[in-house]
C-alpha cells in the first residue's frame, strides 16, 4: 500500500520574474510524497493558470488519488487517470522517485539510459527595459546561453543591448505568445542577423497556423502549442523545434515519449521548466541528454533552494544526487 502526502510551498525569487504576461515574486509549487515499505519518493510541479490550473485545483486531483492508491494504481495506471499537467507530474515523478529506492537503482537505470552527464542550462533574463536587461546581460556576460524574455514594442533594442553586453553567449529569445504575425515578420530576419539560435512560441498558440506560411530564418519553438505526444502532429509545418516541460506533458514519463516522437518527426528538441525547485530540475536532467538548448535555470532564479539541491556550477547542471531525486 502507498501512502500520500501532497502539500504546497512557497519559494521567494530573487528579485521578480517578468514575461509578457505579468510578474511574480515568489514560486509557489506542489509536493508529492508517496510513500511505501518504509521508502518515499519525492516529485515536485507548478501549477500553471495559463493552463486553467490553481493550487487548490491540483492539489484536490492529487488528493483524489487516495482511494486507487489503496487500490494499487501505479505509475503506468496514472497516465490513464490523470490528464497532461502539474497534478499528474508531481506524482509520476514522486512514483520514479520511489521505484528507483524500491529497485535500488538510479532512476537512468531504470530504462536501460547511460548514465547521465552534466548539462548547460539557459540562464534567463527577465522581461524589462532596455538598460536594465543591458545591466543582467553585463552581469551573466560569462554564461555560455542567455534566454531573453521578450514582448513589446522595444524587443529589438533589448536584443541589441544583450549582444553588445554580452558578445559571447549564446542567446535565444521567448516572446510566449506575445507578438503578432506581423511582429514576427519584421523581427525574425532582424534577430537572425545579431546571431539569436531560436525564438520560442512567438505567436499565440490559438494562432500559430499563420506560421505554416512564413519564413523561418530563424528555428521557432514551441512552448503553449506543445503539451504532449497528442498535441505534436499539429505543429508540423509550423515549428522547427519544441519545448518539452515536464508540468506540460504531466511528468518523465510522457516527456520521454514526447522526446523520441518529436525526434523522429524532425523536430528539434528543447527542455524547459517552470519556476520551482532542484527537486523540479532533477527528473528532466535525464530528458536532457544530448539536447541543443536546455532551459533548467529555475533553482537559479529563487533568492534560496531545498536542501539537498542540484549541484550547479555556473551554468552547468549536474545529474541529482540520490538523496534528491531518483
Amino acid at each position: 500500500m502507498i501512502d500520500l502526502k501532497v502539500s504546497s510551498e512557497s519559494w521567494p525569487i530573487r528579485g521578480s520574474f517578468t514575461i509578457s504576461r505579468g510578474s511574480k515574486t515568489s514560486a509557489d509549487v506542489v509536493v508529492v510524497e508517496l510513500t511505501a515499505d518504509g521508502m518515499t519518493g519525492r516529485g515536485e510541479a507548478v501549477p500553471y493558470t495559463r493552463y486553467g490550473e490553481t493550487m487548490e485545483g491540483v492539489l484536490a486531483d492529487i488528493e483524489a488519488l487516495r482511494p486507487r492508491l489503496a487500490q494499487g494504481l501505479d505509475r503506468l495506471g496514472l497516465q490513464a487517470v490523470l490528464p497532461p499537467g502539474a497534478a499528474r507530474n508531481a506524482v509520476d515523478c514522486a512514483f520514479w522517485d520511489l521505484e528507483a529506492k524500491q529497485a535500488g537503482h538510479r532512476y537512468w537505470e531504470l530504462i536501460g539510459a547511460a548514465e547521465p552527464g552534466p548539462v548547460t542550462t539557459a540562464y534567463t533574463l527577465s522581461l524589462d527595459t532596455v538598460e536594465n536587461m543591458a545591466r543582467s546581460a553585463a552581469a551573466n556576460a560569462a554564461r555560455p546561453l542567455l534566454k531573453l524574455k521578450l514582448a513589446g514594442p522595444e524587443d529589438m533594442a533589448r536584443v541589441a543591448a544583450v549582444r553588445e553586453q554580452a558578445p559571447e553567449a549564446r542567446i535565444v529569445v521567448d516572446a510566449n505568445e506575445g507578438w503578432s504575425a506581423a511582429d514576427y515578420a519584421q523581427l525574425a530576419p532582424q534577430l537572425a542577423v545579431l546571431g539569436v539560435e531560436m525564438i520560442e512560441q512567438p505567436l499565440p498558440a490559438g494562432e500559430d497556423q499563420a506560421l505554416a506560411g512564413m519564413k523561418r530564418p530563424v528555428p521557432v519553438c514551441a512552448d503553449e502549442s506543445c503539451h504532449d505526444t497528442a498535441t505534436l502532429a499539429a505543429l508540423k509545418g509550423r515549428y522547427d523545434m519544441v519545448n518539452i516541460k515536464l508540468d506540460k506533458t504531466g511528468g518523465l514519463t510522457e516527456a520521454l515519449k514526447l522526446k523520441a516522437a518529436a525526434q523522429a518527426e524532425g523536430f528539434g528538441i528543447m527542455v524547459g521548466c517552470m519556476l520551482a525547485t532542484s527537486l523540479a530540475m532533477a527528473p528532466a536532467v535525464i530528458l536532457a541528454q544530448g539536447v541543443p538548448v536546455v532551459d533548467l535555470d529555475g533553482p537559479l532564479l529563487l533568492a534560496k533552494d531545498r536542501v539537498p539541491a542540484l549541484q550547479i556550477d555556473d551554468s552547468l547542471i549536474h545529474p541529482p544526487e540520490a538523496a534528491l531525486w531518483g
